[in-house]
């Protein structure tokens, strides 16, 4: 039986300012990405993300973002390797020491938004986070997009990674996610959206937005969760897999 994980960033509210609908969310994924504190999140948020995590025995992942809050992790920043490792092993710090807390087990760690996709294309960037995470857990996963750079850094260092496919995002011709910046970054449309990741999982391939078939490997679904209609779509995704004979399971 073919099986995918279904994660999603999470925790990524802030003092006063609610994102996302997290208590909702939770019941239909598999793993969940915490924001720890860079682009989103605080440790207050932090804690009750575990929490949430840990009462529907969803996986707990560590979601390092670039020091960008006004910018929410999304715009990309001159950076160097050195001070990549610094902020992702400083990030994942956090909120192991949350899961830590709470007697549970930091299982993966996936980077957030403009880091998650520098790193997609920039061998040095991703060897930082790699070597990261390796320092701090040689166990725990790297999720990465599928293909990238990050999961190249990760498999030579021999760390568990995870090649991860996005639900509601348009690709290029090279497999890399189209630029948030565009119009048609984004899909909108709930068919096809269910109709991209049920061929993404089943037959390991996507469309480019030029019509090109990209071959691509799917261990784990992104789901945003900060969307209009997050909750309705994750739900939805969840039972479509299920009705095709796809196991949904945490890594």
């Amino acid at each position: 039986m073919v099986q995918i994980d279904l994660n999603c960033d999470m925790g990524e509210s802030f003092g006063r300012y609610t994102i996302g609908a997290d208590d909702h969310i939770i019941s239909s994924i598999t793993s969940a990405n915490i924001a720890c504190g860079f682009h989103a999140g605080d440790p207050a948020t932090m804690r009750k993300s575990v929490r949430i995590a840990l009462d529907q025995s969803v996986s707990i992942g560590a979601h390092p973002g670039l020091d960008d809050l006004s910018g929410f992790g999304r715009r990309n920043m001159s950076i160097t390797p050195q001070e990549v490792y610094d902020i992702v092993v400083y990030q994942i710090g956090a909120l192991h020491g949350f899961v830590l807390a709470e007697g549970a087990v930091l299982n993966h760690v996936k980077p957030h938004g403009a880091l998650y996709n520098m790193a997609a294309v920039n061998a040095k960037l991703a060897e930082a986070i790699a070597e990261a995470v390796y320092k701090i857990n040689p166990e725990l996963i790297l999720y990465g997009l599928s293909g990238s750079e990050l999961i190249k850094a990760g498999k030579k260092l021999g760390l568990k990674t995870a090649n991860e496919v996005f639900a509601d995002r348009t690709y290029q011709e090279d497999g890399t996610l189209t630029p948030r910046i565009r119009e048609n970054a984004l899909i909108k449309n709930e068919g096809d959206a269910v109709a991209q990741v049920l061929r993404m999982v089943k037959e390991q391939t996507v469309f480019s937005t030029t019509g090109i078939e990209v071959p691509i490997k799917a261990d784990t679904i992104c789901i945003h969760g900060d969307g209009d209609h997050s909750v309705e779509f994750a739900r939805k995704i969840h039972n479509v897999l299920r009705e095709n004979g796809v196991e949904v399971r945490s890594l």
